[in-house]
């Protein structure tokens, strides 16, 4: 029996807005994924710390501040520094073009903004995300 993937949703920031994460996280758990969501206004070692206890495969992120070159990164960060490089980190939200390839080189995998359909999400964590050894 194959383990099943397990995804962290998490609200780094101040950002309130968490219509869209908690849609996205439905759809993960309704193609069955197990998630966990953090909830809002989570820190970078908040979510490093769930992302440990919970044993997740991957960490997906929500920001609609305008706060993604900052947070993204120190989640990312946030992992390394706990030995969790192998977790695929995805992210939406209010997100620039100018902005992808920054965010890219700083470790998220997957980027989608505002219109992408969650068929969009469900087929990338399905190609891009994998139980962790």
């Amino acid at each position: 029996m194959s383990k099943k993937i397990r995804i962290l949703v998490a609200k780094p920031g101040l950002d309130g807005h968490d219509r869209g994460a908690k849609v996205v996280a439905r759809a993960l758990r309704d193609a069955g994924y197990e998630v966990v969501y953090t909830g809002l206004h989570q820190t970078p070692e908040m979510i490093a710390n769930a992302a440990l206890q919970e044993d997740v495969d991957a960490v997906g992120l929500s920001i609609m501040s305008g706060a993604h070159n900052t947070l993204f990164p120190a989640v990312a960060d946030a992992l390394k520094a706990k030995g969790l490089e192998d977790i695929v980190i995805f992210g939406g939200g209010i997100i620039p073009d100018s902005d992808m390839e920054r965010l890219q080189a700083a470790g998220v995998k997957g980027i989608f903004t505002p219109g992408t359909t969650l068929e969009t999400i469900l087929n990338w964590v399905e190609a891009n995300v994998k139980p962790r050894a």
